[in-house]
C-alpha cells in the first residue's frame, strides 16, 4: 500500500501558485479544490483550473463546503444533491469522492452523516468526510451512524485534520499515521500541515485508495 503527497487550498489555482509549490515544496500528485465560491473562505474551483491541474499531470480532489451546520437527515441528503450538482456542472467522471468539508465548530448529528451517504448512493459519486476527529463533535456523531447503518463506514472515506505535524516539502512528509474516530472508518487521508507560509496552501499525504478515486 502506498501513500501520495499533495496540496489543498481555498484559492484559485493559477500558474503563479502552482509554480509557488513546485518550487518551495515539490510536484503535488492531487490538489484538494472547493466545487463552491464561499464568500471570505473559498474560491470556486472552475474549468480552467482543472485544465491547469490535469496539464500539470496533478488530479483534483473535491470538497464542498457550502453549509453552515451538519444536522438532520435532509439536510444531510441535501448537502449531498448540491456537492454532486457542483460535481456533475465541471464534469466529475463517476466513482469520484466528494468531501463534505464538517468544521470542527459545527453541530453535528449521526442523522447528517447518514443522510449525506444516502444522498450520493444512487448518484455516481461516493461520500467523503473532511473533518476533525479529535476535536468537535464529528467522532462521536459518526460512530453513531455507523451503529445505526453499515453503509455509513462501508461507503464513505474519512479526511483527517489531525494530528497536526506542520506543513513540509513533498520528501519530507510524514509517515502516515491520522488520528481516527473510535469506530469502523476508512481514514484515507490526512491533512498533516496547515496554512504554509510561502504559498496559501495545506498539506496532506493520502493513501493510494482514496488517490484512485480523485480526477
Amino acid at each position: 500500500m502506498g501513500y501520495v503527497w499533495g496540496v489543498d487550498s481555498a484559492q484559485e489555482v493559477t500558474k503563479e501558485l502552482y509554480d509557488c509549490v513546485l518550487k518551495n515544496f515539490g510536484k503535488p500528485e492531487y490538489w484538494g479544490r472547493y466545487l463552491t465560491t464561499v464568500p471570505n473562505t473559498s474560491e470556486g474551483l472552475t474549468s480552467k483550473e482543472i485544465s491547469l491541474l490535469h496539464n500539470s499531470g496533478t488530479k483534483v480532489m473535491p470538497i464542498y463546503n457550502n453549509f453552515k451546520s451538519a444536522t438532520g437527515y435532509r439536510k444531510g441528503k441535501v448537502t449531498a444533491q448540491n456537492a454532486t450538482f457542483h460535481a456533475q456542472r465541471l464534469k466529475f467522471p463517476k466513482g469520484r469522492v466528494l468531501f463534505a468539508h464538517v468544521e470542527k465548530a459545527f453541530n453535528v448529528d449521526e442523522s447528517w452523516i447518514r443522510g449525506y451517504v444516502d444522498g450520493l448512493y444512487n448518484t455516481d459519486y461516493k461520500p467523503g468526510f473532511y473533518i476533525d476527529p479529535v476535536n468537535g463533535p464529528f467522532s462521536s456523531a459518526y460512530c453513531k451512524a455507523v451503529s445505526k447503518d453499515s453503509r455509513v463506514s462501508n461507503q464513505s472515506v474519512l479526511w483527517s485534520a489531525q494530528p497536526e505535524r506542520g506543513v513540509s516539502k513533498a520528501r519530507k512528509a510524514p509517515k502516515f499515521n491520522p488520528a481516527k474516530p473510535k469506530c469502523k472508518s476508512n481514514v484515507w487521508g490526512w491533512q498533516y500541515g496547515q496554512n504554509a507560509k510561502n504559498c496559501p496552501i495545506d498539506t496532506n499525504v493520502i493513501d493510494d485508495r482514496l488517490y484512485n478515486m480523485l480526477w
